[in-house]
């Protein structure tokens, strides 16, 4: 890597710590950070909720507050840099070839991925997605598509299927479990840079 690729990341918050962190490279991280700033429309050095508005993409998800809510931990109402770089990361395509020298999984596992999907159902961060909980994602998901009964009898089945306990609630034991088969790594994937 060049010495100029290095200097114009001196201005990059925590710039190699996120490498190391996330997998992302140092190109990556520098797109994002132009991007980042792009949506920091004052300038502060952080993100309200309501700077994601820019991002068009995400007019089109059903669940646009909730995975935008995913960037502000309870009780935040800014995110920075560092932390708009971690969540990004569960979209990252998962790297097989990547060493796991380190302690923590990298938040582009399957784990990680499954672990980020999951807390976008638990709103109220019990540990567990009621069947509330699944019928508010289904309304958001469904819009007026389809009816309420049909709604009920879809997170029936789903609750049918996933709650092996029996306990009217989904554990991410059973989340996992209940996903296995779906490609996670290709559905929670974004290619960030071509």
């Amino acid at each position: 890597m060049g010495s100029g690729s290095s200097s114009s990341m001196d201005h990059v918050p925590d710039a190699q710590r996120l490498i190391q962190e996330t997998g992302f490279s140092a190109a990556h991280i520098l797109r994002l950070y132009e991007r980042f700033e792009f949506l920091d429309r004052d300038n502060r050095g952080r993100l309200r909720f309501d700077d994601f508005e820019a991002v068009p993409e995400l007019d089109l998800n059903p669940i646009r507050d909730r995975i935008v809510g995913a960037f502000f931990p309870r009780g935040q109402e800014t995110v920075d840099f560092p932390s708009f770089v971690r969540v990004l990361a569960h979209f990252r395509p998962t790297d097989k070839n990547r060493s796991r020298d380190r302690m923590q999984e990298p938040a582009n596992s399957t784990t990680r991925k499954l672990k980020f999907a999951f807390q976008l159902y638990d709103q109220d961060c019990d540990g567990k997605i009621s069947r509330g909980e699944l019928l508010q994602v289904l309304r958001a998901m469904m819009g007026i598509q389809v009816t309420e009964e049909q709604l009920q009898s879809i997170a029936e089945r789903a609750m049918q299927e996933a709650d092996h306990d029996n306990d009217d609630a989904i554990s991410f034991d059973e989340f996992r479990k209940s996903l296995q088969k779906v490609s996670i790594d290709h559905k929670m994937s974004i290619r960030f840079m071509k």
